[in-house]
């Protein structure tokens, strides 16, 4: 077994360990659809995730049309009410990261989760994909006052989860630029929803499948 010198290793979850792409663009189209407003591709959505549900919201919404305060207020109550009862009909995680997460926890290292999707929904997809036993923190985009990629979340959930050293997985520049700002080291994943190839992201490692993890982590 490779051995790690971080005692917690925290992850981001949209499109880092499960590929929520299909459910949130059916729960945006929901609220699109709701609004008069026509329907946007897997692909496009994809591109608009990892900023948090209203962002998402909001940039579905100036992508069909306007997107003032008073729409996003109408519209947010129906597409998290659509997706709270959807969250996990197409969600999938990646190939191998359960495998990936049970060599941690083999190797006794605690598991976090530092993601801009609300606390809530976290935890309700978190519990969908049987996961609740596995992780010591979930923080939310509303769980601060602050959201990725300020440092602060990714703080905040190394602490609740039993402090560093620590490192960071994710699969934006988002995450890069929070692991950065939270002087942490980061593995990107090649397969997520990033808005550039993963080589470009700046990570101190960048990984292709979850297989690969422990390897990159103990290179770090």
């Amino acid at each position: 077994m490779t051995s790690l010198r971080f005692r917690t290793i925290a992850f981001d979850l949209d499109g880092t360990i499960a590929d929520t792409a299909p459910d949130l663009m059916a729960a945006l189209n929901h609220a699109l659809e709701a609004a008069d407003r026509p329907a946007l591709p897997l692909l496009t959505v994809r591109s608009m995730i990892g900023h948090g549900t209203r962002a998402l919201l909001r940039q579905g919404l100036a992508a069909t049309g306007t997107a003032t305060d008073a729409e996003i207020d109408a519209s947010y109550p129906v597409l998290m009410t659509y997706y709270e009862q959807h969250i996990c009909d197409e969600t999938r995680a990646y190939p191998h990261v359960e495998s990936a997460l049970d060599a941690l926890a083999a190797a006794g290292v605690s598991l976090a989760i530092c993601t801009n999707k609300p606390a809530r929904m976290s935890r309700l997809l978190i519990d969908a994909l049987g996961w609740r036993d596995r992780f010591a923190a979930i923080v939310g985009g509303d769980t601060l006052s602050v959201t990725k990629p300020n440092a602060a979340p990714l703080h905040h959930a190394i602490d609740l989860a039993g402090g560093g050293p620590a490192a960071f997985v994710g699969d934006s520049i988002t995450d890069i630029d929070t692991a950065r700002a939270a002087g942490v080291p980061c593995v990107a994943v090649s397969f997520g929803f990033a808005d550039r190839p993963a080589s470009a992201l700046g990570a101190d490692r960048t990984i292709d499948d979850f297989d690969e993890l422990m390897a990159a982590l103990g290179a770090l």
